[in-house]
């Protein structure tokens, strides 16, 4: 409902720090922050406004749904909330200039629906509506993936009142952590968030009136970048598709398995692929323009060690697991000779692992990527508690101990202490509630969920643990390390053969987290902007109910329409609906909880030596961190990064190594170079030229689809051949028989 600016400032009383006047005032320390955002605060704004609530909760809407969408195709497209922060803009104006301005009174209520021009704190937290709808909706499927999992891979009969309490106590879970880690993750100037600076950015340009000076303004700029990107990703997206992912080595070796396993962009190493296509560049890992370029230089160390040291010693010099029975790049299950693993001959009616027909069927086996990328993560896991633990210990300490009472307060953080606070104790009772009801969920429908009650207790406690360290993470280098593993692991053991249980077990202690870190990302961003709290508070609570409410309702809707969706052997071959994302999370519940890590890990399983990663992981910051004590003066010594490092390899399945590479070239690119020497370029529009690909990407993704692909009117010539490597997905052991491979001797 709307608030005029009488009531919106009765909401947000100013509450003044008397030790305001007397604190000297500190420019935000990032250079990037500084030179982005603006200093100023202007508190007579309106912000609650009745074309807010309208306008944030369609765009919350729109993007659920078309996120859920196309998450579930081959090439999954993730569309960025700036598609609704450009489309809200005029649509507000015209609001402001047509709704009518009287004043209406219901039970003693004054309101109107048109309390002046539209605000840029009224457009920030329809773009909060916004996010949600993407965090929700896209992304990693955070909400949906297990959910879909569930019923389409192990065709479980799950109630829908059981999916929505799975859903929303997830989210809402992660929304009660982040109020808990505000004061850790928002407030400080270095945990400074760094994509939230392209949406800032964008404000500003949207905005604020620039004079014409030499070279065109923000939003000339991003109205002709977003005018090239619409046009152009017709190309990738519809008349070229080869552009995506362009692996010219198998056009040079047409019949060599070895070659198509290096240069295929799909299905191998990708070197020497390339991508011309902004969805393939960000696919995976966001835009890389918004990603600092330390952040960057440690992800491709990684990347390059990963992928072109490693791998290679595994799978040809030293075949390690048996590896050359078995492509080198797949997000498939094998058996031991080479052909697919067939889940469903080893599961019991009641979704256990039926232990004689695995002992008959034969021991499931993972591909070299697969292994190596599980590796990394036993390794990246460990490494981030370390590292955050040595690098950030002392002062999350001081500041539990001084509770930010006595700190030096930058510029932005003293702005918003004029606004009221949100109370902690309105977070503790949403993850309260959220807690209990997801107990509950384990008595009522334990048969279906496998799950009890205490070990959902431990999921949350892991979850909330988990914050804080890997928050640090995020919040200075815009990347996410998983920890997933540990909770899968730890689940598998303890319950051998439940795959939904361990499902579940990672939904809450994974997701729950991870939508914490997104709601710590809002914050920030609502912090940059001069957001009163108490509208954040109320505004992201209303999109997390509406946004997993809509959510679950269209997955459910395609799932129950779409024939086949997900099954890759049953589908037609032209089909885009295999779900590569979710495949990824089926195979690790297969992993981990399933047959187990006892079978596969411990303690005589084929895989049991990765297990020492955990200590390795854990050991690897400290030489770093005493490097850095011995040579204070040695700055680039603490840009080391193991978590970051170790990222460079993450996610790979359902990402490619192309995907990854990619990224790292475009992103060293601008914010590097241009950072380096062409500062008052990059500072004017580097992120408005991010903003511009993510949306005109986005447009003509959506038109393409609704327009061509959906009535089936796709072309076929060489150019929309997306990989011409067949034998990329071959094994190289002589002797071995596989349907479409060639038999080496």
């Amino acid at each position: 409902m709307n608030i005029n600016n009488e009531e919106t400032q009765a909401l947000e009383k100013p509450n003044k720090d008397p030790r305001g006047d007397q604190e000297q005032e500190e420019r935000c320390a990032v250079e990037e922050v500084a030179l982005v955002v603006p200093e100023t605060d202007d508190p007579s704004l309106l912000v609650m406004t009745f074309r807010m609530w309208v306008l944030g909760l369609t765009s919350c809407i729109v993007l659920i749904f078309l996120n859920t969408f196309f998450m579930f195709r081959t090439q999954p497209l993730t569309i960025s909330s700036i598609l609704m922060q450009i489309t809200v803009l005029p649509i507000g104006k015209v609001m402001a200039r047509t709704l009518p301005t009287k004043r209406y009174r219901i039970f003693g209520y004054s309101f109107t629906l048109n309390p002046g021009p539209f605000s840029v704190k009224e457009h920030v937290l329809i773009t909060i509506f916004a996010n949600c709808g993407v965090a929700t909706g896209g992304g990693d499927a955070y909400s949906i993936g297990p959910i879909t999992v569930m019923k389409t891979y192990y065709k479980l009969n799950l109630s829908f009142l059981c999916a929505l309490i799975i859903v929303l106590t997830t989210q809402l879970a992660g929304y009660g952590w982040a109020g808990m880690f505000r004061k850790y993750l928002v407030d400080p100037a270095e945990m400074w968030w760094p994509a939230n600076l392209a949406q800032v950015s964008l404000f500003r340009a949207l905005h604020e009136k620039e004079h014409q000076m030499k070279g065109l303004t923000r939003m000339q700029f991003f109205l002709a970048a977003l005018a090239v990107s619409f046009t152009y990703y017709l190309l990738p997206g519809y008349l070229f598709p080869i552009l995506t992912f362009f692996s010219w080595v198998c056009w040079v070796w047409p019949r060599s398995i070895t070659a198509q396993q290096i240069g295929s962009g799909y299905h191998g190493l990708g070197i020497g692929a390339f991508s011309l296509d902004w969805a393939g560049i960000s696919a995976y890992r966001g835009s890389p323009l918004v990603t600092p370029w330390q952040t960057i230089a440690n992800v491709a160390v990684g990347f390059i060690l990963f992928i072109y040291v490693l791998v290679p010693l595994c799978y040809w010099k030293y075949n390690l697991f048996y590896a050359r029975r078995f492509p080198i790049f797949s997000n498939q299950l094998f058996k031991f000779n080479g052909h697919k693993y067939d889940i469903s001959k080893i599961l019991t009616p009641e979704y256990d692992l039926d232990v004689a027909a695995y002992e008959s069927y034969g021991k499931l086996y993972l591909n070299p990527m697969f292994t190596i990328t599980m590796a990394s993560a036993f390794a990246r896991i460990a490494a981030t508690f370390s590292h955050v633990a040595l690098f950030h210990g002392s002062d999350v300490i001081r500041r539990s101990q001084a509770t930010m009472k006595d700190m030096k307060l930058d510029i932005h953080t003293k702005l918003m202490r004029r606004y009221q606070q949100v109370p902690q104790w309105w977070f503790h009772i949403v993850a309260a509630v959220c807690v209990a009801l997801s107990v509950m969920m384990c008595l009522v429908w334990k048969d279906v969920v496998q799950l009890p009650w205490w070990l959902m207790i431990l999921a949350f406690f892991m979850s909330w643990l988990a914050v804080l360290p890997i928050g640090v993470i995020q919040a200075t280098t815009n990347l996410q390390p998983g920890y997933e593993i540990i909770e899968q692991f730890l689940v598998g053991y303890i319950l051998p053969g439940k795959p939904i249980a361990n499902l579940l077990f990672k939904v809450y202690g994974r997701f729950s987290f991870a939508h914490a870190l997104f709601f710590l990302s809002d914050f920030k961003l609502g912090h940059y902007m001069k957001i009163p709290p108490r509208c954040m508070f109320t505004v992201q609570l209303v999109a997390s109910l509406l946004s997993g409410l809509v959510n679950l309702a269209v997955a459910w809707w395609m799932i129950g329409s779409i024939e086949n969706i997900c099954d890759v052997e049953a589908l037609h071959p032209e089909s885009p609906w295999t779900c590569p994302k979710f495949r990824v999370s089926f195979d690790y519940s297969v992993i981990w909880g399933l047959i187990g890590p006892r079978r596969l890990f411990l303690p005589d399983g084929l895989y049991r030596n990765l297990v020492w990663l955990f200590l390795v992981g854990a050991l690897l910051p400290l030489p770093i961190w005493l490097l850095s004590k011995i040579f204070p003066e040695k700055k680039w010594i603490r840009l080391i990064n193991i978590p970051v490092l170790s990222f460079g390899f993450a996610g790979i399945p359902p990402a490619s190594p192309t995907n990854i590479a990619s990224w790292i070239i475009t992103g060293m690119f601008f914010n590097y170079f241009m950072f380096r020497y062409r500062k008052r370029w990059w500072q004017k529009y580097n992120y408005v030229l991010s903003a511009a690909f993510d949306a005109g990407t986005a447009f003509m993704g959506v038109l393409l689809f609704f327009a061509l692909q959906n009535q089936n009117k796709n072309l076929e010539w060489w150019g929309t051949e997306i990989d011409n490597c067949p034998l990329a997905t071959c094994p190289t052991e002589p002797g071995l028989v596989v349907q479409g491979c060639p038999v080496l001797q």
